[in-house]
């Protein structure tokens, strides 16, 4: 680990936020009871008790997971609470990416330890995403609360839990392994000033006129008093909605419109005059990527202030956020138990703003979309450290059992996350699977994609591929109408030069990219690892090189670019989509098995 310089404090903003910040707790009330059935009350899911001498050694977690939080426009530089409480005491992993970059999917991988087309959870809503999806895949019975609990934890949660979780299926079945909860639900998961919560077994409340935020900090308060109260370890998650955008289902006719987050009150007027950062991609004056992102026209004046407000809003929006930790830190120190708990802080995915001539949004494969916050706090973890490993969404849950005491499970196709800084260095993979199906939907009210109103772009399904070393840095994707990307982010951060040429399916231009390797060279890699990875299971998504050179001797990228492996790579079998849809459906996805290199053997022996 490097101890960290990098994160700049969110500077003159600080004081103010910090004033407003200081005295917020409000009486909350206008509670509207949604069904009149008899509620109940009271824990639910059996647990297994442990002897107290075990639970003893057992840490604490408390677990807050942000809706939309980019990592790459400094959101966490406008929370001068985060930095105190948590990034300046504990470690900040710098290359935490998601698997993919849409709310249900990536949270769904996230609770399970699995890549998405192994959950089969793609989407927000049915067919192929959203809550019951989740639940006819079996995955009810068979995620983190669940284990956690079969070990003795007790388990909470507040916020929101998943897309398509709404007033008529809360209960159809409970979501499982949850000693306690208060979940935002739809229809009103994303309204900041009318939300929806329902608790434990209880029938959904509708709140009018009341803030999602200050009700998350109210739910955290009570179900965090009633972790500590049971002296049993356990294990809290607080998911507010923020920086999300806001949706009100009841605008009038026509489909829910995603528009500006609404922040409190209190923070409504901070940060005057901030923009988004203009780097090279924002707005760029020549198009970009492939597909439907390089006919994007270019954002004009006052979709670019609009831009710069919602921007603004998101920061605010955080506020919220950044109280709620400060009150979390207050509450385990008056305790005593704050130095026997693990604080985890990330978000589902990320976002973009201006970035490629995009509005508002996600579901792209941009840094800016899959690139997320990863900070914690805790027993043995360094602090004011940064560390540079590769980590992803599906090492999480495997992390949490790890810091728990319990026994991994052989299924997850993450692996944990050195934490402590007493846990032995040790080689970790350098790459990320990312995949995504189905549509992009534009956010907010710049005129949509095309300026003129269209909010959806459709045949956004692609796999993505990103390798962090510290001698490259690569981003690879395929398109489902078999279109490439390849970025060289150590010299194109911003990811605005495709280095492929559709035309032969080889290299720009093939000068040398890595050491003394070709373009070309690096592609025919990249994808053949792509192959593995599109349908990889359990620990192969880790050790992927292995499937290709099972002979063990190849580990990395720049292993496989060895020049003794160039024919087996370059007549190795391609990833392409038989079609565009939008799910993970098998026959629509091309290929699925390469071939192993077997040294001394003719290309003929492999096929």
């Amino acid at each position: 680990m490097r101890f960290q310089t990098w994160l700049r404090p969110a500077g003159l903003m600080s004081c103010s936020v910090l004033a407003v910040s200081a005295s917020w707790a409000q009486q909350l009330d206008d509670e509207i009871i949604l069904s009149k059935e008899e509620s109940h009350t009271g824990s639910h899911g059996s647990e297994a008790l442990l002897a107290d001498t075990v639970n003893s050694n057992k840490k604490n977690i408390v677990f807050i997971l942000t809706d939309d939080q980019d990592s790459v426009l400094d959101s966490v530089a406008y929370m001068p609470l985060l930095n105190k409480h948590i990034i300046q005491k504990g470690t900040s992993f710098v290359n935490h990416f998601t698997t993919t970059a849409i709310c249900c999917p990536s949270r769904v991988s996230l609770w399970t330890g699995k890549q998405p087309h192994n959950t089969n959870v793609t989407d927000v809503s049915p067919p192929y995403g959203g809550f019951p999806k989740f639940v006819s895949q079996g995955l009810n019975e068979n995620y983190l609360p669940v284990w956690l609990q079969e070990a003795g934890y007790n388990t909470f949660y507040t916020g929101k839990l998943f897309n398509a979780h709404t007033i008529w299926n809360y209960d159809s079945p409970y979501p499982a392994g949850w000693t306690g909860t208060n979940f935002l639900v739809d229809p009103g998961t994303y309204s900041y000033l009318n939300p929806i919560f329902q608790r434990n077994q209880e029938p959904p409340v509708h709140h009018q006129n009341e803030h999602t935020s200050d009700l998350i900090a109210k739910y955290a308060r009570e179900l965090l008093t009633e972790a500590i109260e049971n002296e049993k370890p356990f294990f809290l998650t607080i998911a507010p909605v923020a920086p999300h955008s806001n949706i009100d289902v009841n605008r009038g006719n026509g489909a829910p419109f995603m528009t500006t987050p609404i922040p409190l009150e209190r923070h409504s007027h901070l940060f005057e005059g901030v923009k988004v950062p203009r780097s090279d991609n924002f707005n760029p004056d020549s198009p970009s990527s492939v597909s439907w992102i390089h006919n994007l026209p270019q954002l004009n004046d006052s979709a670019v202030s609009y831009i710069d407000e919602f921007y603004r809003a998101r920061l605010q929006a955080l506020q919220g956020v950044d109280e709620i930790i400060e009150q979390v830190i207050t509450k385990l120190e008056a305790a005593d138990l704050l130095d026997n708990t693990y604080i985890i802080y990330s978000s589902d995915n990320g976002y973009h703003l201006g970035q490629h001539r995009l509005p508002p949004g996600k579901e792209c494969g941009f840094d800016e979309d899959i690139r997320v916050p990863l900070f914690v706090r805790g027993p043995g973890v360094d602090a004011q450290a940064v560390e540079d490993i590769v980590t992803t969404h599906i090492d999480l849950a495997p992390t949490i059992l790890k810091l728990a005491g319990i026994e991994s499970r052989p299924d997850f196709d993450g692996t944990p996350i050195p934490i402590r800084s007493d846990q032995a260095d040790f080689a970790r993979h350098e790459h990320v699977a990312v995949e995504y199906w189905g549509i992009a939907i534009a956010e907010g009210d710049v005129g949509g994609f095309d300026g003129k109103g269209q909010r959806v772009a459709r045949s956004n399904t692609y796999k993505g591929l990103r390798i962090v070393h510290e001698d490259y840095n690569l981003y690879y994707s395929v398109w489902c109408n078999n279109e490439h990307e390849l970025y060289d982010l150590k010299t194109d951060p911003g990811q605005l030069h495709n280095l492929v040429d559709e035309r032969e399916w080889v290299a720009e231009s093939d000068s040398t990219l890595l050491a003394n390797s070709s373009i070309t060279q690096v592609l025919h890699r990249l994808d053949a690892l792509m192959m593995v990875l599109k349908s990889c299971q359990g620990k192969v998504c880790i050790e992927s090189w292995g499937v290709l050179h099972p002979q063990g001797d190849v580990k990395s990228l720049k292993d496989a670019l060895d020049s003794k492996f160039d024919g087996f790579y370059e007549k190795q079998v391609k990833v392409e989509y038989g079609r565009c849809e939008d799910g993970y459906i098998v026959d629509a996805e091309g290929p699925q098995v390469g071939f192993e290199y077997r040294e001394g053997l003719e290309w003929h022996h492999w096929t």
